[in-house]
């Protein structure tokens, strides 16, 4: 009889036990199915964001590339995207100026592979610069700071030119520094020009050296650029008059 009820509550031990440890089980299986549908969005999320970085690198690589080949520069500069704002990123000189950095604050600005390329194709001129002179380009880096807006302007011209002999528009150098540079009030002791003067100057250097992207003119439907001709129409009256006047000295753009 003893051992009849020893049985029974062994039997009704184990089932209680079993009992809990499939309880135990089946929420130990919920916990990590949440947290499997907690982490799944996070990893998604982080490899949307992974490959549009890479896709963006890429494209921002081969357009830089092709810019450099198309007008045979000899000199060793790489191209990086980044998503971080520009003031975030630490700086080292030693790398950067043959180092060309796309930021994402200025890629929101670009609407079309000619405006990438207006973009690169000026931090090449200055990337090429940093190899110019003695000492290792540091001589020709002293140059530019001591004159920043003659620079400035040549930096421009080149750009065009680069973009030019690359196959892409240069109207793009110019739609894209009408959205991204704001125009200041006065630039008589800033380090840069204003954005409209340099508007005017590099659409004179088109117009003289490239005039028939103005005769056929992919952009004149743009928005941007219908608004640069809106804004521009004093500094384009100046340019009109110098040409007929033949001139040969820069107006006084405004």
């Amino acid at each position: 009889m003893k051992k009849l009820s020893l049985l029974l509550m062994l039997l009704l031990f184990g089932s209680a036990f079993a009992a809990d440890y499939d309880s135990t089980v089946s929420e130990a299986a919920n916990i990590e199915v949440e947290q499997e549908q907690i982490i799944a969005p996070f990893n998604q999320e982080k490899e949307e964001k992974l490959l549009k970085e890479q896709n963006l690198q890429e494209k921002i690589a081969s357009i830089g590339y092709k810019i450099l080949n198309a007008n045979k520069i000899q000199k060793p500069i790489i191209f990086t995207y980044t998503s971080a704002h520009k003031s975030m990123l630490p700086s080292d000189t030693s790398i950067t100026k043959r180092q060309i950095i796309f930021y994402d604050e200025y890629f929101k600005y670009t609407a079309s592979d000619d405006e990438i390329a207006a973009y690169l194709a000026r931090e090449i001129s200055k990337a090429v610069r940093s190899y110019d002179g003695s000492w290792g380009g540091a001589i020709s880096a002293a140059q530019v700071k001591m004159a920043p807006k003659k620079y400035e302007v040549f930096a421009d011209k080149r750009a065009v030119d680069y973009m030019v002999y690359a196959g892409y528009n240069p109207l793009g150098l110019i739609t894209l520094i009408h959205k991204a540079y704001p125009q200041k009030r006065y630039d008589a002791v800033s380090y840069t020009n204003l954005t409209s003067k340099r508007l005017a100057i590099i659409y004179e250097y088109i117009f003289k050296k490239y005039p028939q992207f103005l005769i056929n003119n992919e952009y004149i439907n743009n928005e941007v650029y219908q608004n640069f001709l809106l804004t521009s129409i004093n500094n384009r009256n100046k340019l009109e008059q110098k040409l007929k006047s033949g001139s040969n000295g820069s107006p006084n753009y405004d």
